[in-house]
């Protein structure tokens, strides 16, 4: 399957976009629509809003759907366009968790996806993010949308 162009939107949404680099709240360097840094890959000075929406899709269909849909195909799950759009997100995000949200099954997606808000404080004390609960919850509410 592919992300729907409301599935892409959603992302971008959920990403915001940089024109210039920065260090995220996990300590990745990120630019653009939430591009994280390949290896030794460049870091640009500013990246315009078509670069960026270039470089978003090229993410998309080489890194994160190949990911989704691996793991989507070893799960035996085959999930309606909003369903896929809402794990598009979350593997966009958290590309190496969705094995273990979907190792619960495809009708627990929506109870597990709020759980995976969390982040570690300055203390070493694991703690809700609101921002990133907010988006687990949009996540939900899309899994949620009937395809009409």
């Amino acid at each position: 399957m592919k992300t729907s162009l409301n599935g892409k939107q959603f992302i971008k949404i959920s990403e915001g976009y940089d024109e210039v680099p920065r260090v995220d709240s996990g300590g990745k360097l990120v630019w653009g629509h939430g591009h994280n840094r390949v290896g030794n890959e460049p870091v640009p000075d500013r990246i315009s809003l078509a670069d960026a929406d270039a470089l978003f899709e090229t993410d998309l269909a080489g890194r994160y759907e190949p990911v989704l849909n691996k793991s989507l195909a070893v799960h035996g799950f085959n999930p309606n366009q909003n369903q896929y759009d809402a794990l598009s997100d979350f593997v966009y995000e958290l590309e190496h968790d969705i094995d273990l949200l979907l190792s619960h099954g495809l009708d627990q997606v929506t109870s597990q996806l709020p759980r995976w808000c969390h982040a570690v404080d300055e203390h070493g004390v694991k703690v809700v993010v609101p921002g990133i609960l907010a988006r687990r919850l949009k996540e939900v509410a899309l899994f949620n949308t009937p395809v009409s």
